[in-house]
């Protein structure tokens, strides 16, 4: 039975797979270091392909380069062996949420969720740390090679972060924070959908580095705008005798623009009436400028029949012949030769009293404006969404207090989400901070009966000593942050109302952790043999069924938010006793004998089980339920006629099933 892999997708090897495709004649066989045979790249064969393409080594070219860019690409692309463990009691609306809150290391988080979320998130937005010379930036560890970096992420950091200052006294001052920025961008492409919008807060510290960073990895020609953003209303801090009150919102988008909505505004009150309702005055039909007379567009000087049954044709203000902005093909002139009310008319005199055609006004049409709306593109000068000190006051309306330094006001995010036109998407924030993302996914939803779900990710950082929410009895940035989402759904769902009897103001607490596996899991044939009774059971004694169930999750690919049900099975007489759906608070973590813990994932998308003692009898009854995967323990059979037999009865009783061990 062949076994999941359980670590997160080689980055490397789903390259290699990919160029396979495209050039299959430069995949060749080769021994890696450790003299293992491997698949290798032929370059030279490479390099053949595009032979007039080929920039050398000191040739010059346009780049952006620093030390430490490469080891900071091959950290990006190396898998590790963690997992992401459950964690139901600081969860809300766990069984039925579709948000997740993830407490880790986020370039362990973004990994993780390659396999899961390749390509389908909509909207990532992040506030990542300025550089200001204060701040702190995560010590990502690349002078390991491959093997070393993968051994090393399965153990468990003690101290529960990687955290180091970032001080311009340092040497590598804007390299450090590149290389720490670079393969977490590098990670956010791949969960980008094609249509899908990054966003990113700055100031003018690292704006422009980080704009070229971005540039490199989604392409100049993807960049929607560099925004101003008015972060300080009274003008910011004086510096080198100017006061900068602003930073920047960065905004990219994939491969297409095409999901980038408009803004709706107001066309004005509809003063007007006519019997086909109300309307406004729009524009006039003259055109007016540089190229306004009749010798520029002949074919559009033409009459249309004014109110009283004359012609009226474009003449302009001086008397001398114009022509119409529209041509008589234009569908309202069509409808206009046809009879139909199409414009508002009004008399206008010429200038200085001059006559035409013996006369010394004219009829001048204008359009009828209908629609209290219009779409129009949204400006990039961000001077109503929000400052600072709005952020501030809404975390002291939540807490009675600021428990966090730098939040971002929930308008700018909320016209960031607003850029993109799905509103059954899923928002990602890895910096997410006090969850000012969350909250205003939640407000979003609210007010436009959307569905949009979340991912925050934050590195349990521990707030400083005496800071007033240790005081609180806040231990970590992460702890806000949940608490920022219990309170802000609770406020939001309130002030909705009866829209808001349906929103979804829950979250699943993830926590990253080493794998659930043993080491004897991912090298079998480094174990030795006085150890092998002990390795029998390849998971560890201190996780559960549900750590498993959501490690395996990760590893096929299934959504994580997807809803689970929980049965316990037992075998009396013959006959299998099924807990009703739902039933889960009296199902202990260890079953006895003939009792067993199933679970199933969004009802038949995956099912598992991974007791011991796992028998013929319970494999033909999962069978019959046909799921689209099935998971078990390898060494969690009753015995090996089991465990050989377990693929057969799949295949005689549901075919379409994937039958994997761990």
């Amino acid at each position: 039975m062949e076994k999941l892999k359980m670590h997160s997708i080689d980055v490397v090897e789903d390259n290699l797979a990919k160029l396979a495709d495209l050039f299959p004649d430069c995949i060749t066989e080769t021994r890696d270091e450790n003299g293992n045979i491997a698949r290798g790249v032929d370059f030279d064969h490479f390099r053949q392909a595009f032979s007039s393409r080929i920039v050398e080594g000191p040739q010059e070219r346009y780049q952006l380069n620093w030390p430490g860019k490469r080891e900071a690409l091959l950290t990006a692309n190396a898998p590790i062996a963690k997992t992401l463990r459950p964690c139901r009691e600081e969860s809300v609306d766990f069984d039925t949420t579709k948000n997740l809150y993830i407490e880790g290391d986020n370039l362990d988080a973004l990994k993780l969720l390659q396999e899961t979320y390749l390509g389908k998130v909509k909207m990532i937005y992040i506030d990542p740390p300025y550089n200001t010379g204060k701040d702190f930036i995560y010590e990502d560890d690349f002078a390991e090679d491959k093997d070393a970096y993968f051994e090393r992420s399965m153990q468990v950091d003690e101290e529960g972060n990687r955290l180091v200052a970032n001080s311009e006294s340092n040497g590598r001052f804007h390299s450090d924070w590149l290389r720490f920025i670079y393969s977490r961008i590098k990670l956010s492409w791949n969960l980008l959908a094609d249509d899908g919008i990054i966003a990113v807060t700055i100031d003018d510290g690292e704006v422009f580095q980080f704009g070229k960073v971005l540039d490199e990895i989604f392409g100049p020609g993807n960049r929607l705008a560099c925004a101003p953003w008015l972060s300080e209303a009274s003008g910011g801090k004086e510096k080198s005798g100017l006061r900068t009150g602003h930073e920047y919102l960065l905004l990219y988008f994939k491969r297409s623009s095409e999901s980038i909505s408009q803004e709706e505004r107001s066309t004005g009150e509809l003063n007007l009436r006519d019997s086909a309702g109300p309307y406004r005055k729009g524009r006039e039909l003259m055109k007016w400028g540089g190229t306004s007379l009749r010798s520029d567009r002949p074919n559009q000087f033409y009459p249309l029949q004014a109110p009283d049954g004359t012609h009226a044709l474009p003449y302009r203000n001086d008397g001398k012949e114009g022509h119409w902005r529209w041509g008589k093909e234009n569908p309202e002139i069509l409808k206009a030769f046809l009879g139909q009310e199409i414009f508002h008319w009004e008399k206008r005199p010429f200038d200085d009293s001059k006559t035409v055609n013996g006369e010394t006004e004219r009829w001048v049409p204008y359009e009828k404006i209908r629609d209290i709306k219009k779409s129009v593109g949204w400006s990039t000068w961000l001077d109503k969404y929000g400052t600072n000190a709005d952020a501030t006051r809404e975390l002291k309306d939540l807490f009675g207090f600021k428990p966090f330094d730098t939040p971002k006001p929930t308008s700018l995010i909320n016209w960031v989400i607003s850029l993109h036109g799905d509103d059954d998407c899923i928002v990602v924030d890895y910096f997410s901070g006090s969850a000012s993302t969350a909250h205003a996914v939640l407000k979003a939803n609210a007010d436009d009966h959307g569905t949009r779900k979340f991912i925050m990710i934050q590195l349990p950082e521990l707030c400083p000593d005496e800071s007033p929410a240790q005081k609180a009895g806040y231990k970590t940035i992460a702890d806000i942050g949940k608490e920022r989402i219990r309170r802000a759904g609770q406020k939001v769902k309130e002030e909705a109302g009866l829209n808001g009897v349906n929103l979804d103001i829950g979250f699943r607490v993830l926590k990253i952790d080493s794998s659930n596996m043993k080491d004897v899991y991912y090298s079998p044939d480094t174990a030795e043999q006085a150890s092998l009774l002990d390795q029998i059971g390849n998971v560890k004694e201190d996780r559960t069924p549900e750590d498993l169930l959501f490690q395996v999750m990760l590893d096929w690919g299934v959504d994580l938010s997807l809803p689970i049900m929980r049965q316990q099975w037992i075998m009396d007489n013959g006959q299998w006793t099924i807990s009703e759906p739902g039933a889960t608070e009296d199902i202990g973590t260890e079953s006895s004998a003939g009792t067993f813990e199933v679970f199933f994932v969004d009802e038949n998308a995956l099912a598992c089980c991974f007791d011991d003692g796992v028998s013929e009898d319970l494999i033909k009854e999962l069978a019959k339920r046909q799921p689209l995967r099935a998971v078990f323990r390898d060494s969690g059979f009753a015995s090996d006629d089991a465990k050989i037999n377990a693929e057969q009865i799949f295949k005689q009783m549901s075919p379409g099933t994937e039958v994997r061990s761990i």
